[in-house]
């Protein structure tokens, strides 16, 4: 399953890698792209997977940034 998410409050490009690098390394993920300019979050993962990946990749997002929200 692949979805794309909105990222609010992203303040910069070095934390949009940061948090594409985490993301990454979490156990299940396929393919993670963080985009700084649009602001966008797009993650590919199994479906019986993705809403585990995806919480874990909400703390990874917040441990990099902690006023970015991922918008559902």
């Amino acid at each position: 399953m692949k979805k794309t998410y909105k990222l609010q409050g992203l303040d910069c490009a070095n934390c949009a890698r940061k948090m594409e690098d985490g993301i990454r390394k979490i156990e299940g993920v396929d393919e993670v792209q963080v985009n700084f300019l649009t602001q966008k979050l797009s993650l590919s993962a199994s479906d019986a997977l993705f809403e585990g990946i995806l919480e874990k990749a909400i703390k990874v997002c917040r441990r990099v940034d902690p006023d970015c929200e991922l918008l559902r």
